[in-house]
This record gives structure tokens, sequence and C-alpha cells, in this order.
């Protein structure tokens, strides 16, 4: 295993899961607000 490489893409997918973690953090919250408009 080469480590040098596994540090690197772990280090540069940390970004990347940040940012869908944003993206999915987003998505419920535009679905609890639809949820809550619909109960009106």
């Amino acid at each position: 295993m080469d480590k040098s490489r596994c540090q690197g893409k772990h280090r540069g997918g940390l970004r990347r899961m940040m940012r869908e973690h944003k993206a999915r953090l987003y998505i419920i919250r535009r679905c609890i607000v639809m949820l809550l408009c619909h109960h009106d």
C-alpha cells in the first residue's frame, strides 16, 4: 500500500465529503420546509 497516496486521497476527499454533507443538509431542510408548508 502506498501511504502517501492514501493520505493525499483522504485529504482531498474530506473537502468533497463536507460539500456533499452541506448539500444533503440543504436538501433535508428544503424537504422539511415543503412538508411544513403543505401541512398549512
